[in-house]
């Protein structure tokens, strides 16, 4: 599924399950052969036949387990689906949403263009109908999504579903669902650049999706050229893309949703478009997802595109500075010094730490903003990987209240972190002889040394820093791909706030 023409239409249905009218129904059968409710309708329509089904043994109901019966009698639906939920006592978040996935790729595998998922009506913890709702969305547009736009043919394995309906109480539930949706597609177009291969997806392509963004929901746009940031003194963000010949981008999204004149939320994304590592260059191993370093700014893009969807009363910059790092006779070598945008001075001890060098200008330009908060994110380090692992992203704030509302909409929209520390004996380790930096810290909390780097530039505002590079992209030949992640977090935190405007 790209995220331009293959995103399936989301729908919310009210009306009994056994009458709905699709190519297949969808429903949920706990450890036990316990039936959801929507099951339970199912087999009184029946007159049993879903239960004498799981009485023979085809299905009991544990996780990840899936069954598909054909033309039931008293079922408009010629193919009902049982999905196994595991055991209801331990039935929560992860089972949730793997049901949902389990339920969409199944349905895809059979001949069905449209399904009934009545797995929204199950009770999942503490969580609302409408955060059911949300994250279906979500998991099914996850589910389906496909990049094949780089294949001579397409994938012909790929799923025929393009209509989902999910049962829900009313139809006021349409909103949460709206918001599910435009998550569904920011993520798509976060994933659709990230997997786009590097020569195809260069600072300059980087840019043109901006401007289409910008024109699409009416966003401003503003496109700096190395000219441009020479004449503002990015000499650290122009460092890094000295070595290589596709000319550097300075990307500038403004939506301007809210009160005119009330402080913005800015949205800071790292967009190394392939990183080798400069001079300092990477082991040829697992060298080409090295274009996944722009995820960071393909997130904001994909934000963006969400905010635009949802047009969310809220003002909003995103900021993403894009170039490529390589080595060639003019790339940073380790040793030089450089002038940041601040009137700081770092010397480069590792060019392959080369996005805080790019990020410590464009949250030095963000200053002019005057913003509300300023949240950067960035595929940073492999420490994080080390510390984590693939699960959260690591959170970084200079600031208390922006963290927990920061965790707060991680946790609504299941798109996780874990706050680390930002401790001031961390800085020590960045001191220089010659420069007022050194740009690494050591192996020793290497995720920590960057975010205290990026510190040193976000003195004057409320700051938060996210390491998504655990998140942001699987590895390996096999599932090698983008995630969309944080589009997620972002998105409910932008909806957060306007929220509360």
């Amino acid at each position: 599924m790209s995220a331009k023409d293959n995103v399936p239409k989301f729908s919310i249905k009210t009306a009994a399950p056994e009458k709905l009218k699709s190519d297949c129904v969808v429903a949920g059968v706990f450890e036990e052969n316990r039936l959801s409710a929507a099951a339970r309708a199912l087999d009184k329509a029946s007159k049993g036949r879903i239960a004498a089904a799981l009485k023979s043994g085809d299905m009991e109901g544990r996780a990840g387990s899936t069954l598909l019966l054909r033309d039931l009698p008293g079922i408009a639906a010629p193919r009902v689906l049982l999905v196994g939920l595991g055991k209801q006592e331990e039935f929560a978040e992860k089972a949730y949403r793997d049901a949902v996935a389990n339920a969409v790729k199944a349905v895809g595998n059979t001949a069905a263009r449209d399904a009934l998922v009545t797995l929204t009506e199950i009770k999942v913890g503490k969580r609302s109908a409408d955060w059911n709702l949300t994250q279906a969305a979500i998991v099914a547009g996850d589910a389906l999504y496909r990049f094949d736009r780089m294949k001579s043919k397409p994938d012909n394995n790929s799923s025929r579903l393009n209509s989902i309906g999910f049962l829900a109480a009313d139809s006021l539930a349409a909103k949460s669902l709206k918001q599910g949706v435009a998550i569904t597609n920011g993520m798509a177009l976060a994933r659709d650049l990230g997997n786009t291969p590097s020569n195809v997806c260069t600072p300059a392509y980087l840019a043109t999706q901006a401007r289409q963004l910008a024109r699409t929901y009416g966003f401003k746009c503003k496109v700096l050229d190395r000219a441009a940031c020479e004449k503002l003194g990015m000499g650290s963000f122009l460092s890094v893309a000295k070595g290589s010949d596709k000319p550097p981008m300075f990307i500038e999204l403004r939506h301007d949703g809210g009160k005119k004149g009330a402080q913005p939320i800015v949205l800071v994304g790292k967009a190394i478009t392939f990183d080798a590592g400069g001079i300092s260059l990477k082991p040829p191993a697992d060298m080409d997802e090295m274009n996944y370093d722009m995820s960071g700014g393909g997130a904001v893009l994909g934000a963006f595109r969400a905010i635009g969807e949802l047009g969310l009363k809220l003002n909003v910059v995103g900021l993403v500075p894009a170039c490529e790092n390589l080595p060639d006779a003019h790339a940073n070598k380790p040793g030089d010094i450089v002038t940041s945008m601040s009137g700081q001075t770092i010397e480069i001890l590792n060019t392959d730490a080369e996005g805080r060098l790019i990020l410590c200008d464009a949250l030095t330009y963000a200053e002019r903003f005057k913003p509300a908060a300023v949240v950067d994110l960035a595929t940073l380090t492999g420490a994080c990987v080390i510390a984590l692992g693939h699960h959260p992203s690591a959170l970084y704030a200079n600031d208390d209240k922006l963290a927990q509302a920061l965790e707060a909409a991680a946790d609504a929209a299941w798109d996780r972190v874990w706050r680390m520390p930002l401790w001031d004996e961390y800085q020590e380790q960045l001191k220089s002889n010659l420069a007022d930096m050194a740009n690494i810290g050591g192996r020793a909390g290497g995720s920590i040394t960057a975010a205290c780097f990026l510190s040193r530039f976000a003195r004057n505002y409320t700051w938060a820093h996210l390491d998504i590079a655990g998140t942001a992209y699987r590895s390996g030949r096999d599932k090698k791909g983008s995630t969309g992640r944080p589009v997620p977090l972002l998105v409910q935190y932008l909806i957060d706030q306007a929220g509360r405007g």
